[in-house]
Protein backbone atom coordinates (compact mmCIF):
# COMPACT_ATOMS: atom_id res chain seq x y z
CA UNK A 1 0.00 0.00 0.00
CA UNK A 2 1.24 3.47 -0.88
CA UNK A 3 1.56 6.00 1.93
CA UNK A 4 0.83 9.33 0.25
CA UNK A 5 0.00 12.03 2.77
CA UNK A 6 -0.93 15.75 2.85
CA UNK A 7 1.58 18.29 4.14
CA UNK A 8 1.89 21.97 5.03
CA UNK A 9 3.42 23.46 1.92
CA UNK A 10 5.50 26.61 1.93
CA UNK A 11 4.27 28.60 -1.06
CA UNK A 12 4.79 31.98 -2.72
CA UNK A 13 2.06 34.52 -2.18
CA UNK A 14 -0.54 34.70 -4.92
CA UNK A 15 0.82 37.98 -6.31
CA UNK A 16 4.39 36.68 -6.63
CA UNK A 17 4.07 33.03 -7.67
CA UNK A 18 4.57 33.76 -11.38
CA UNK A 19 7.77 35.63 -10.52
CA UNK A 20 9.09 32.97 -8.13
CA UNK A 21 8.43 29.85 -10.24
CA UNK A 22 11.49 28.69 -12.18
CA UNK A 23 12.53 25.86 -14.46
CA UNK A 24 15.36 23.55 -13.48
CA UNK A 25 18.54 25.63 -13.17
CA UNK A 26 20.41 23.66 -15.86
CA UNK A 27 17.66 24.21 -18.44
CA UNK A 28 18.49 27.92 -18.77
CA UNK A 29 21.21 29.24 -21.00
CA UNK A 30 23.79 31.48 -19.33
CA UNK A 31 22.15 34.53 -20.92
CA UNK A 32 18.69 33.48 -19.72
CA UNK A 33 19.93 32.97 -16.16
CA UNK A 34 21.67 36.33 -16.15
CA UNK A 35 18.53 38.06 -17.39
CA UNK A 36 16.27 36.49 -14.77
CA UNK A 37 18.70 37.05 -11.93
CA UNK A 38 19.28 40.66 -12.96
CA UNK A 39 15.67 41.65 -13.64
CA UNK A 40 13.60 39.50 -11.27
CA UNK A 41 14.46 39.74 -7.56
CA UNK A 42 11.76 37.18 -6.71
CA UNK A 43 12.98 34.36 -8.96
CA UNK A 44 13.68 31.05 -7.23
CA UNK A 45 16.97 31.15 -9.14
CA UNK A 46 18.24 33.60 -6.50
CA UNK A 47 17.86 30.85 -3.91
CA UNK A 48 19.61 28.09 -5.87
CA UNK A 49 22.31 30.46 -7.19
CA UNK A 50 23.18 32.46 -4.06
CA UNK A 51 26.61 33.43 -5.36
CA UNK A 52 25.00 35.89 -7.79
CA UNK A 53 24.63 38.35 -4.93
CA UNK A 54 28.42 38.41 -4.53
CA UNK A 55 29.26 38.03 -8.24
CA UNK A 56 31.08 34.82 -7.35
CA UNK A 57 30.75 31.13 -8.14
CA UNK A 58 30.29 29.24 -4.88
CA UNK A 59 30.16 25.46 -4.52
CA UNK A 60 29.99 22.71 -1.94
CA UNK A 61 28.95 23.21 1.66
CA UNK A 62 29.39 26.98 1.42
CA UNK A 63 26.84 27.13 -1.38
CA UNK A 64 24.40 24.88 0.48
CA UNK A 65 24.49 27.18 3.50
CA UNK A 66 23.91 30.24 1.35
CA UNK A 67 20.98 28.51 -0.37
CA UNK A 68 19.52 27.96 3.08
CA UNK A 69 20.09 31.64 3.94
CA UNK A 70 18.45 32.90 0.75
CA UNK A 71 15.47 30.62 1.38
CA UNK A 72 15.06 31.92 4.93
CA UNK A 73 15.26 35.48 3.62
CA UNK A 74 12.38 34.77 1.21
CA UNK A 75 10.37 33.52 4.20
CA UNK A 76 11.33 36.49 6.36
CA UNK A 77 10.26 38.85 3.58
CA UNK A 78 6.90 37.02 3.32
CA UNK A 79 7.56 36.03 -0.27
CA UNK A 80 6.98 32.49 1.02
CA UNK A 81 4.32 31.59 3.58
CA UNK A 82 3.39 28.20 5.03
CA UNK A 83 -0.12 26.74 5.09
CA UNK A 84 -1.70 26.30 8.51
CA UNK A 85 -2.83 22.69 8.04
CA UNK A 86 -1.71 19.70 5.97
CA UNK A 87 -3.23 19.76 2.49
CA UNK A 88 -3.10 17.97 -0.80
CA UNK A 89 -2.59 20.29 -3.75
CA UNK A 90 -4.36 19.69 -7.04
CA UNK A 91 -2.06 20.97 -9.75
CA UNK A 92 -2.96 21.41 -13.40
CA UNK A 93 -0.60 22.22 -16.25
CA UNK A 94 -1.80 23.06 -19.75
CA UNK A 95 1.10 23.25 -22.17
CA UNK A 96 1.38 25.28 -25.35
CA UNK A 97 0.08 22.29 -27.33
CA UNK A 98 -3.08 22.30 -25.17
CA UNK A 99 -2.12 19.03 -23.49
CA UNK A 100 -3.63 19.05 -19.99
CA UNK A 101 -2.03 17.34 -16.98
CA UNK A 102 -3.94 16.96 -13.73
CA UNK A 103 -2.24 15.67 -10.61
CA UNK A 104 -1.84 15.95 -6.86
CA UNK A 105 1.17 17.32 -5.01
CA UNK A 106 1.69 15.36 -1.80
CA UNK A 107 4.33 13.79 0.44
CA UNK A 108 5.50 10.31 -0.60
CA UNK A 109 7.08 7.80 1.77
CA UNK A 110 10.81 7.07 1.74
CA UNK A 111 9.97 3.71 3.30
CA UNK A 112 7.77 2.94 0.30
CA UNK A 113 10.78 3.74 -1.88
CA UNK A 114 12.88 1.33 0.20
CA UNK A 115 10.26 -1.44 0.05
CA UNK A 116 9.68 -1.10 -3.69
CA UNK A 117 6.11 0.14 -3.35
CA UNK A 118 7.49 3.11 -5.27
CA UNK A 119 9.20 1.41 -8.20
CA UNK A 120 12.11 2.62 -10.29
CA UNK A 121 12.99 2.02 -13.93
CA UNK A 122 16.19 4.03 -14.33
CA UNK A 123 19.70 3.68 -12.93
CA UNK A 124 21.14 6.48 -10.82
CA UNK A 125 24.72 7.63 -10.30
CA UNK A 126 25.87 7.13 -6.72
CA UNK A 127 28.00 10.24 -6.35
CA UNK A 128 25.14 12.43 -7.62
CA UNK A 129 22.80 10.83 -5.07
CA UNK A 130 25.24 11.59 -2.25
CA UNK A 131 25.91 15.17 -3.38
CA UNK A 132 22.21 15.96 -3.54
CA UNK A 133 21.56 14.18 -0.24
CA UNK A 134 24.15 16.43 1.42
CA UNK A 135 22.53 19.43 -0.23
CA UNK A 136 19.08 18.46 1.08
CA UNK A 137 20.48 17.86 4.56
CA UNK A 138 21.79 21.42 4.70
CA UNK A 139 18.99 23.35 2.98
CA UNK A 140 16.16 21.41 4.65
CA UNK A 141 13.60 21.45 1.85
CA UNK A 142 12.37 19.94 -1.44
CA UNK A 143 11.48 22.61 -4.01
CA UNK A 144 10.69 20.44 -7.05
CA UNK A 145 8.50 17.37 -6.68
CA UNK A 146 9.41 13.94 -7.99
CA UNK A 147 6.98 12.91 -10.75
CA UNK A 148 5.11 9.71 -9.81
CA UNK A 149 2.39 7.95 -11.76
CA UNK A 150 -0.42 5.70 -10.58
CA UNK A 151 -3.22 3.64 -12.20
CA UNK A 152 -6.21 5.78 -13.16
CA UNK A 153 -8.53 6.02 -10.18
CA UNK A 154 -12.15 7.14 -10.48
CA UNK A 155 -12.50 8.35 -6.89
CA UNK A 156 -9.39 10.54 -7.07
CA UNK A 157 -10.44 11.84 -10.49
CA UNK A 158 -13.84 12.84 -9.11
CA UNK A 159 -12.27 14.67 -6.18
CA UNK A 160 -9.90 16.51 -8.50
CA UNK A 161 -12.80 17.52 -10.72
CA UNK A 162 -14.82 18.73 -7.73
CA UNK A 163 -11.92 20.75 -6.31
CA UNK A 164 -11.32 22.41 -9.67
CA UNK A 165 -14.81 23.93 -9.65
CA UNK A 166 -13.56 26.53 -7.18
CA UNK A 167 -11.24 29.40 -7.92
CA UNK A 168 -7.60 28.29 -8.04
CA UNK A 169 -5.17 29.50 -5.39
CA UNK A 170 -2.62 30.10 -8.14
CA UNK A 171 -3.03 30.75 -11.85
CA UNK A 172 -0.12 31.89 -13.98
CA UNK A 173 1.29 31.45 -17.48
CA UNK A 174 4.99 31.10 -18.18
CA UNK A 175 7.00 32.57 -21.02
CA UNK A 176 6.88 29.04 -22.48
CA UNK A 177 3.09 29.56 -22.68
CA UNK A 178 2.36 26.82 -20.16
CA UNK A 179 -0.52 27.65 -17.83
CA UNK A 180 -0.30 26.47 -14.20
CA UNK A 181 -3.15 26.28 -11.70
CA UNK A 182 -3.11 25.10 -8.09
CA UNK A 183 -5.97 24.34 -5.69
CA UNK A 184 -5.70 23.46 -2.00
CA UNK A 185 -7.50 20.33 -0.82
CA UNK A 186 -8.28 20.94 2.84
CA UNK A 187 -11.73 19.38 3.24
CA UNK A 188 -11.34 16.59 5.83
CA UNK A 189 -13.44 14.07 3.92
CA UNK A 190 -11.60 14.70 0.66
CA UNK A 191 -8.25 14.44 2.44
CA UNK A 192 -9.26 11.13 4.01
CA UNK A 193 -10.60 9.72 0.72
CA UNK A 194 -7.49 10.62 -1.27
CA UNK A 195 -5.19 9.08 1.32
CA UNK A 196 -7.34 5.94 1.45
CA UNK A 197 -7.37 5.50 -2.34
CA UNK A 198 -3.57 5.67 -2.49
CA UNK A 199 -3.36 3.17 0.38
CA UNK A 200 -5.21 0.66 -1.82
CA UNK A 201 -2.51 0.85 -4.50
CA UNK A 202 0.14 -1.85 -4.30
CA UNK A 203 2.52 0.01 -6.55
CA UNK A 204 3.18 3.46 -7.95
CA UNK A 205 6.01 4.31 -10.33
CA UNK A 206 8.67 6.97 -10.60
CA UNK A 207 8.20 8.67 -13.94
CA UNK A 208 10.83 11.39 -13.54
CA UNK A 209 13.15 12.32 -10.68
CA UNK A 210 15.07 9.14 -9.88
CA UNK A 211 18.06 11.00 -8.44
CA UNK A 212 15.89 13.30 -6.33
CA UNK A 213 13.96 10.39 -4.86
CA UNK A 214 17.13 8.35 -4.27
CA UNK A 215 18.76 11.30 -2.49
CA UNK A 216 15.67 11.82 -0.32
CA UNK A 217 15.83 8.16 0.60
CA UNK A 218 19.50 8.45 1.59
CA UNK A 219 18.65 11.48 3.71
CA UNK A 220 15.87 9.52 5.41
CA UNK A 221 18.33 6.73 6.25
CA UNK A 222 20.88 9.18 7.66
CA UNK A 223 18.45 11.11 9.82
CA UNK A 224 16.69 7.98 11.00
CA UNK A 225 19.99 6.40 12.07
CA UNK A 226 20.93 9.52 14.02
CA UNK A 227 17.58 9.94 15.76
CA UNK A 228 17.34 7.70 18.81
CA UNK A 229 13.67 8.65 19.26
CA UNK A 230 12.72 7.98 15.62
CA UNK A 231 8.97 7.32 15.32
CA UNK A 232 8.38 7.15 11.58
CA UNK A 233 6.17 10.20 11.25
CA UNK A 234 8.96 12.79 11.13
CA UNK A 235 8.99 15.01 8.05
CA UNK A 236 12.27 13.43 6.82
CA UNK A 237 10.36 10.16 6.32
CA UNK A 238 8.74 11.72 3.23
CA UNK A 239 9.62 13.67 0.11
CA UNK A 240 7.52 15.88 -2.15
CA UNK A 241 5.90 14.26 -5.19
CA UNK A 242 3.54 15.20 -7.99
CA UNK A 243 1.30 12.22 -8.70
CA UNK A 244 -0.55 11.98 -11.99
CA UNK A 245 -2.68 9.16 -13.44
CA UNK A 246 -1.03 6.98 -16.06
CA UNK A 247 -3.38 8.26 -18.77
CA UNK A 248 -2.01 11.80 -18.28
CA UNK A 249 1.65 10.82 -18.55
CA UNK A 250 3.38 11.66 -21.82
CA UNK A 251 6.56 9.78 -22.77
CA UNK A 252 8.81 10.87 -25.62
CA UNK A 253 11.94 9.21 -26.94
CA UNK A 254 15.48 10.56 -27.05
CA UNK A 255 17.38 10.61 -30.33
CA UNK A 256 20.98 9.41 -30.06
CA UNK A 257 23.72 11.32 -31.89
CA UNK A 258 27.31 10.07 -32.22
CA UNK A 259 30.31 12.22 -33.13
CA UNK A 260 32.19 9.66 -35.24
CA UNK A 261 32.02 6.15 -36.71
CA UNK A 262 34.68 4.73 -34.38
CA UNK A 263 37.35 4.68 -37.09
CA UNK A 264 35.12 2.97 -39.67
CA UNK A 265 34.39 4.19 -43.16
CA UNK A 266 30.74 4.67 -44.05
CA UNK A 267 30.77 1.45 -46.08
CA UNK A 268 32.42 -0.57 -43.29
CA UNK A 269 29.90 0.79 -40.81
CA UNK A 270 26.92 -0.17 -43.01
CA UNK A 271 28.31 -3.67 -43.54
CA UNK A 272 28.55 -4.19 -39.77
CA UNK A 273 24.99 -2.87 -39.34
CA UNK A 274 23.81 -5.46 -41.86
CA UNK A 275 24.61 -8.20 -39.34
CA UNK A 276 21.66 -7.10 -37.21
CA UNK A 277 19.43 -5.02 -39.48
CA UNK A 278 17.67 -4.89 -42.79
CA UNK A 279 18.78 -1.52 -44.13
CA UNK A 280 16.94 0.67 -46.63
CA UNK A 281 18.18 4.03 -47.91
CA UNK A 282 15.28 6.52 -47.67
CA UNK A 283 17.16 9.41 -49.26
CA UNK A 284 16.52 12.92 -48.01
CA UNK A 285 12.95 12.26 -46.89
CA UNK A 286 12.78 12.32 -43.08
CA UNK A 287 11.95 8.84 -41.79
CA UNK A 288 10.37 8.03 -38.45
CA UNK A 289 9.80 4.38 -37.47
CA UNK A 290 6.25 3.11 -37.05
CA UNK A 291 6.97 -0.10 -35.12
CA UNK A 292 9.09 -1.24 -32.22
CA UNK A 293 12.51 -2.71 -33.12
CA UNK A 294 12.60 -0.33 -36.10
CA UNK A 295 14.98 2.63 -36.09
CA UNK A 296 15.70 5.67 -38.20
CA UNK A 297 19.28 6.62 -38.99
CA UNK A 298 20.67 9.80 -40.52
CA UNK A 299 24.13 9.63 -42.07
CA UNK A 300 25.89 11.74 -44.71
CA UNK A 301 22.78 13.68 -45.70
CA UNK A 302 20.50 10.65 -46.06
CA UNK A 303 17.92 8.86 -43.94
CA UNK A 304 17.91 5.09 -43.50
CA UNK A 305 15.40 2.68 -42.01
CA UNK A 306 16.84 -0.09 -39.84
CA UNK A 307 14.64 -3.12 -39.12
CA UNK A 308 15.99 -5.54 -36.54
CA UNK A 309 16.52 -9.01 -38.01
CA UNK A 310 14.67 -11.87 -36.33
CA UNK A 311 17.93 -13.75 -35.93
CA UNK A 312 21.16 -12.55 -34.38
CA UNK A 313 19.71 -10.80 -31.33
CA UNK A 314 18.18 -12.74 -28.45
CA UNK A 315 15.36 -11.33 -26.33
CA UNK A 316 15.40 -12.99 -22.93
CA UNK A 317 13.97 -10.24 -20.70
CA UNK A 318 11.79 -7.16 -20.80
CA UNK A 319 14.95 -5.07 -20.92
CA UNK A 320 16.28 -6.97 -23.94
CA UNK A 321 13.07 -6.07 -25.80
CA UNK A 322 13.43 -2.34 -25.15
CA UNK A 323 14.45 -0.35 -28.23
CA UNK A 324 17.00 1.78 -26.37
CA UNK A 325 18.67 -1.40 -25.09
CA UNK A 326 18.58 -3.01 -28.54
CA UNK A 327 20.24 0.04 -30.09
CA UNK A 328 22.89 -0.01 -27.37
CA UNK A 329 23.66 -3.75 -27.60
CA UNK A 330 23.66 -3.98 -31.41
CA UNK A 331 25.14 -0.65 -32.56
CA UNK A 332 26.35 1.79 -29.94
CA UNK A 333 28.48 -0.60 -27.90
CA UNK A 334 29.79 -3.26 -30.35
CA UNK A 335 30.19 -1.12 -33.48
CA UNK A 336 30.60 2.48 -32.33
CA UNK A 337 32.43 1.72 -29.08
CA UNK A 338 30.06 3.64 -26.79
CA UNK A 339 30.30 1.80 -23.47
CA UNK A 340 29.28 4.50 -20.98
CA UNK A 341 26.02 6.08 -22.10
CA UNK A 342 26.09 8.64 -19.30
CA UNK A 343 29.62 9.94 -19.54
CA UNK A 344 31.02 9.23 -23.02
CA UNK A 345 31.53 12.62 -24.67
CA UNK A 346 31.03 11.12 -28.13
CA UNK A 347 27.28 10.68 -27.59
CA UNK A 348 24.60 13.35 -27.40
CA UNK A 349 20.83 13.33 -26.98
CA UNK A 350 17.90 15.31 -28.37
CA UNK A 351 14.50 14.72 -26.84
CA UNK A 352 11.90 13.35 -29.23
CA UNK A 353 9.45 16.17 -28.63
CA UNK A 354 11.64 17.95 -31.15
CA UNK A 355 11.11 16.42 -34.58
CA UNK A 356 13.60 14.26 -36.45
CA UNK A 357 14.75 17.31 -38.43
CA UNK A 358 16.43 18.62 -35.26
CA UNK A 359 18.65 15.55 -35.32
CA UNK A 360 19.34 16.10 -39.02
CA UNK A 361 20.30 19.75 -38.49
CA UNK A 362 22.71 18.92 -35.69
CA UNK A 363 24.49 16.41 -37.93
CA UNK A 364 24.45 18.67 -41.00
CA UNK A 365 26.04 21.41 -38.89
CA UNK A 366 28.99 19.11 -38.20
CA UNK A 367 28.37 18.59 -34.50
CA UNK A 368 27.78 14.85 -34.97
CA UNK A 369 28.33 12.22 -37.66
CA UNK A 370 25.37 9.86 -37.31
CA UNK A 371 22.03 9.90 -35.50
CA UNK A 372 19.39 7.35 -34.51
CA UNK A 373 15.69 7.72 -33.77
CA UNK A 374 13.07 5.28 -32.45
CA UNK A 375 9.59 5.08 -31.02
CA UNK A 376 9.04 6.26 -27.45
CA UNK A 377 8.92 3.76 -24.60
CA UNK A 378 5.34 2.88 -23.66
CA UNK A 379 3.98 3.15 -20.13
CA UNK A 380 3.51 -0.64 -20.17
CA UNK A 381 7.18 -1.20 -21.05
CA UNK A 382 8.27 1.21 -18.32
CA UNK A 383 6.13 -0.53 -15.70
CA UNK A 384 7.18 -4.03 -16.76
CA UNK A 385 10.86 -3.17 -16.50
CA UNK A 386 10.29 -1.63 -13.06
CA UNK A 387 8.25 -4.67 -11.95
CA UNK A 388 11.04 -6.98 -13.12
CA UNK A 389 13.58 -5.03 -11.07
CA UNK A 390 15.49 -3.98 -14.19
CA UNK A 391 16.80 -0.57 -15.24
CA UNK A 392 16.56 1.14 -18.61
CA UNK A 393 19.60 2.67 -20.29
CA UNK A 394 19.98 6.37 -19.47
CA UNK A 395 17.99 8.82 -21.58
CA UNK A 396 15.39 6.23 -22.51
CA UNK A 397 12.49 8.55 -21.75
CA UNK A 398 11.71 12.25 -21.94
CA UNK A 399 8.64 12.55 -19.76
CA UNK A 400 6.04 15.28 -19.41
CA UNK A 401 4.81 17.21 -17.57
CA UNK A 402 7.87 19.22 -16.58
CA UNK A 403 7.43 21.00 -13.28
CA UNK A 404 8.51 24.39 -11.95
CA UNK A 405 10.60 24.83 -8.81
CA UNK A 406 9.40 26.95 -5.94
CA UNK A 407 5.64 26.69 -6.42
CA UNK A 408 5.27 24.34 -3.45
CA UNK A 409 8.05 23.56 -0.97
CA UNK A 410 8.28 20.65 1.45
CA UNK A 411 10.32 21.24 4.60
CA UNK A 412 11.96 18.56 6.74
Amino acid sequence: MANIIPFKAVRPTRDKVSLVAARAYQSYTLEQRESRLRDNPFSFLHIVNPGYKYDKQISGEARYNLVRNRYLEFKEDAIFVQDDKPCYYVYQITDRDKQVFNGIIAAASAEDYENDVIKKHEDTIEFREIIFKDYLKTVGFNAEPVLLTYPDNEVIAQIVEEVQKDRAEFEFTTTYRDTHLLWKVENDEQLKNIEYEFQQMETIYIADGHHRSASSYLLYKDLKANNQSHKGNESYNFFMAYLIPESDLRIHEYHRLIKDLNGLTKEEFLIQLDMFYRIENRGQTPYKPLNTHHFSMYLDGEFYSLHLRKTGYEIESSLDALDTQILYKTILEPILGINDLRNDERIGYINGKKDIVSMKNSIDNGNFRVGFGMLPVSIEEMKTIADDGLKMPPKSTFIEPKLRSGVTIYEF
